[in-house]
């Protein structure tokens, strides 16, 4: 166990967050998509897990976040809540589930938080979307944010390119920040934006801010788990760093236990009834 784990073993709540802030504790926060992996990620120490819809792309192969759908993100969160006793569990609403129609965002969000278990909800979007978060707040179901770059919006981009370099879009971000904490937000993302920006977002509102590729002048960190534990290869943005390379370690056992069935090695007689 990490010396540096959280020694408090109460549940993570959106308030203890905030009081988390308050006193200069950093939060980390993994994605999670199952429930073996979600049980050893509570049990490491991780404050939040995100059932992220990263999972369109290192679940189901999907180029974009775009294809996954409710049901499929439901079936994800439910496995990972069922593991998990002290994260804060977060569940991504997906694309096409809350932009541009607040009533269609809340039943999603009641779906989400009755079917999964899961503590509260993430989406991504400032001004554009503050009517679905309102509405979603107002059921009491607690939101994260999420600007900067959104990866549902990739098509609009054309491009993973850092955001907000522009004086323009900067300053969006700022205002989309605080009026998504006006509204009720607990927290937002950050994602891949120039540091010193996000280091003024999260000095300018009250509530955590929680960066990947946004430098370390934020309240806490996410990265995707598939990504820090070397599983994914071949994607290696300047913000990620690799705990683990899983990809040669699960290759070679997965290498040593073929070559043992075909010589008849496994299993010995020690392996069987």
């Amino acid at each position: 166990m990490s010396v540096h784990k959280s020694d408090d073993m109460r549940k993570v709540t959106t308030h203890r967050l905030s009081e988390m802030k308050q006193r200069g504790e950093k939060i980390s926060m993994l994605t999670a998509y199952d429930f073996s992996m979600a049980s050893i990620l509570d049990q490491a120490g991780v404050d939040v897990l995100l059932v992220g819809d990263s999972a369109s792309n290192v679940m189901c192969g999907n180029v974009t976040t775009l294809p996954i759908t409710l049901d499929e993100m439901i079936f994800m969160a439910k496995s990972v809540a069922k593991a998990v006793k002290r994260s804060l569990v977060v569940c991504d609403m997906p694309f096409g589930t809350y932009q541009g129609n607040s009533l269609e965002a809340l039943s999603s969000a009641i779906r989400i938080m009755k079917e999964t278990g899961a503590d509260c909800i993430k989406l991504e979007g400032g001004e554009e979307i503050i009517d679905s978060v309102k509405r979603i707040l107002s059921a009491g179901i607690p939101v994260m944010g999420h600007l900067g770059l959104m990866p549902q919006s990739i098509n609009k981009y054309g491009t993973y390119a850092v955001r907000a370099k522009e004086e323009s879009e900067a300053q969006k971000l700022i205002a989309d920040a605080k009026l998504l904490e006006e509204a009720g937000c607990f927290a937002i993302v950050l994602e891949k934006i120039p540091a010193e920006l996000a280091q003024k977002v999260a000095e300018s509102v009250h509530i955590p801010i929680i960066g990947i590729g946004a430098g370390g002048g934020v309240d806490g960190q996410v990265l995707v788990m598939h990504d820090m534990l070397g599983i994914t290869q071949g994607f290696s943005p300047r913000f990620l760093r690799r705990y683990a390379d899983l990809f040669s370690v699960i290759t070679e056992a997965v290498g040593n236990y073929v070559a043992d069935v075909k010589s008849g090695d496994f299993p010995n007689e020690k392996e069987q009834y």
